[in-house]
């Protein structure tokens, strides 16, 4: 039987993006294709799991929420049709977090591009062409770019850096870029600043 390497299962407040401030359980996958120097995951500790377990599991910690995120790591390495048809089954809307590099094959409601490709080389390069949503981390020096992903929405982020000067400096200079490029909006990691995972 097919097992999937998860990092956790959780259930919190979707930070950022489109759907920041709704109730949301997170399933973070184990693993990326990318090495990006902000990674906030852990991902050498992880437990197998199969569909239905994990299925299992979102219901346990999410109760009557109804909205999946399907984050990591990487989810296209492992999220598979057979898991998004049981969550599908039981009532799941599915959103998935991806760093674009890998097309995706699955029957999720919610497709979010996080590119990294100017923190990691071209390695990182989208190869996706359309999604509901562009989420670029903005490092205050890379010109931001959509990749020629259509979307219904873009966003920068502000990378955080862990030093608060330099992050203060990153966000004023993504507000100007924003107020000149108006098709762009700001996603904040709110899940930082109200202190949730």
């Amino acid at each position: 039987m097919r097992t999937y390497r998860i990092n956790e299962i959780f259930y919190s407040i979707q930070g950022e993006g489109e759907y920041t401030g709704r109730a949301a359980v997170f399933i973070r996958f184990s693993g990326c294709n990318l090495k990006c120097p902000f990674c906030d995951t852990d991902f050498k500790d992880f437990v197998e799991g199969t569909a239905e377990q994990i299925v299992e599991r979102v219901k346990e910690v999410g109760g009557d929420c109804h909205f999946v995120v399907l984050t990591g790591g990487e989810p296209t390495l492992q999220a598979d049709i057979h898991l998004c048809d049981m969550l599908h089954e039981a009532g799941y809307y599915i959103a998935m977090e991806t760093n674009g590099t890998k097309p995706v094959m699955l029957p999720v409601d919610w497709v979010t591009v996080s590119p990294k490709q100017p923190f990691v080389g071209t390695v990182g390069t989208p190869s996706i062409r359309k999604a509901n949503e562009v989420k670029v981390v903005f490092d205050g020096v890379n010109t931001p770019s959509t990749f020629g992903i259509e979307a219904e929405h873009y966003y920068l982020q502000p990378c955080d850096t862990g030093d608060k000067a330099k992050n203060d400096a990153i966000l004023q200079t993504c507000l100007r870029y924003i107020l000149k490029q108006p098709k762009w909006k700001l996603s904040l990691q709110t899940q930082k600043i109200i202190n949730v995972r």
